[in-house]
């Protein structure tokens, strides 16, 4: 089995400004961060309408579960 990073979906957001301050979010909490971003909807329009404003932040496949715990604990915080 290859020793090269594997890269895991962690979560998909609407719009590029929530995606970046998710990635510098985990990024402080020591979690790399890769964006992934359809062209089309962050350079034609920066949209979020029907899909095209998604982002998808994928994160280490060893990080994950890490990630995730933060995630949800930035997602309860955000609530209240």
């Amino acid at each position: 089995m290859s020793e090269d990073l594997k890269w895991v979906l962690l979560t998909e957001v609407q719009g590029r400004l929530e995606a970046e301050f998710l990635k510098s979010y985990l990024e402080a909490q020591g979690i790399a961060v890769t964006v992934f971003q359809e062209a089309v909807g962050h350079h034609v329009y920066p949209v979020t309408v029907n899909g095209l404003g998604r982002v998808q932040l994928f994160v280490p496949a060893e990080k994950v579960e890490e990630a995730r715990h933060l995630l949800d604990a930035y997602q309860q915080n955000r609530e209240e």
